[in-house]
């Protein structure tokens, strides 16, 4: 069974709002085995959403309209479904007593304009929306269903809820679509593949594979869709076993969405360790990932943005012999910085950062893009170079991520 959803709008089209209906629906849709061809996004114009409604007719049965439902003249969606279905409006009596009850709830005075949204088609089935004065309206043709529904996210989420699944899922003979998600870090996604090209041509028929990349980590979701869930979950299970143990060493999180900092932050407090970080060209930006967690008060003690060379030396006790034999961005500063946060804060670990984030490159002779990280431990310390390219901001937001993963090799060691 598949399905098509359209979002009617302007706002979406000129970016003013950002479209999180879609998501919502397919997620939602998906869970009960119906798989979504294609969403698509329309203007308030009724030739633009007629032309969708065919073109959504010959990829799927179930098409989901969402947008245009107002009371204003911009909101074009029930009188082009009308026109679609050459069919009229008519008074809907029940409609039109729950929308004043809805205004005298809250006491305020409601329009003729408001009453108008009991207006609906004759051929639809009216879907009562308990939050809203927009209905939800259900339009049968053959063995395909159109259905048109709010567009403001809680009016939507409850017409999915209260009517839209729970018919669905009566209606029709709905396969199990299950998921099982791995997330990765620290390997691109063209690596994970080849480590996992055999293993994947092995696949049965009825799980696919689909790489998920974002910087920093890949997630891996497999997907079982058949008839007899008992035996999906098994098929399921069977390989999951089988690609974790391919992946052991670069595996974050198995259907979770914990996050990298959120699972350094568990690995410190259960080992009662604690940590500080100094940064340069980051400029605060890992202090800042590692607290976004809950609770990282337990573990984390501080930090230092060591900016200019001046606090270098004066709070982090880099040597200035060291600095102006090497320059500021060089391993043995980084190792030095890591050292000093270390001891000032009297922390387990640190995380020390300096490079040229650009665009120039001040002093230094290195190029834009080269960064050093120093982990130091309670024995020891690890520093590694980088060069994380252009433009700057891919240069902080790489050298952040990067700092938090070399930190985390540490930890399981």
């Amino acid at each position: 069974m598949k399905a098509e959803i359209i979002t009617i709008g302007d706002e979406i089209l000129i970016g003013q709002v950002v479209d999180s209906n879609s998501a919502y629906i397919a997620q939602k849709l998906n869970e009960i085995g119906v798989s979504v061809y294609q969403i698509t996004s329309v203007q308030d114009d009724s030739v633009h959403i007629v032309k969708s409604l065919k073109e959504a007719e010959e990829n799927a049965n179930i098409i989901i309209l969402t947008g245009g439902l107002g009371p204003t003249k911009d909101d074009l969606t029930k009188h082009t479904l009308c026109e679609y279905f050459n069919d009229e409006l008519m008074m809907n009596d029940a409609i039109q007593n729950h929308i004043k009850e809805l205004f005298s709830k809250i006491n305020y005075q409601y329009t003729d304009l408001d009453l108008q949204q009991a207006m609906l088609p004759k051929k639809a089935t009216i879907l009562k929306n308990h939050l809203g004065t927009a209905s939800g309206m259900w339009f049968a043709k053959g063995d395909k269903v159109i259905i048109s529904i709010p567009g403001v996210p809680n009016e939507m989420k409850g017409l999915m809820k209260s009517s839209i699944l729970p018919i669905l899922q009566s209606t029709y003979s709905l396969p199990f679509i299950l998921h099982k998600t791995i997330v990765t870090y620290g390997m691109g996604e063209s690596k994970i593949a080849q480590r996992l090209a055999l293993w994947e041509e092995k696949l049965p028929t009825d799980i696919k594979l689909a790489y998920l990349p974002s910087y920093g980590k890949t997630r891996l979701r497999l997907t079982a869709k058949g008839k007899v869930k008992e035996k999906l979950e098994l098929i399921l299970e069977r390989e999951l076993q089988k690609l974790l143990s391919l992946v052991a060493d670069i595996t974050l999180d198995v259907d979770g969405s914990e996050s990298l900092e959120a699972n350094i932050g568990k690995l410190l407090v259960k080992n009662k360790k604690t940590i500080a970080t100094a940064e340069s060209c980051t400029g605060g930006a890992i202090a800042k990932i590692i607290t976004s967690v809950a609770g990282a008060s337990q573990y984390f003690i501080g930090s230092v943005v060591s900016y200019n060379e001046r606090i270098k030396t004066t709070v982090l006790n880099v040597s200035s012999e060291t600095i102006n034999k090497h320059s500021v961005v060089s391993a043995v500063v980084a190792e030095e910085m890591a050292k000093g946060i270390q001891q000032l804060y009297a922390t387990d670990y640190a995380i020390a950062i300096t490079g040229n984030a650009g665009p120039t490159t001040d002093k230094t002779d290195t190029s834009v893009g080269v960064v050093f990280i120093s982990i130091a431990t309670p024995n020891s310390i690890i520093t590694q170079e980088f060069n994380f390219g252009q433009p700057r901001a891919k240069v902080i937001e790489r050298a952040t991520i990067k700092s938090l993963e070399l930190l985390r090799k540490v930890l399981l060691k």
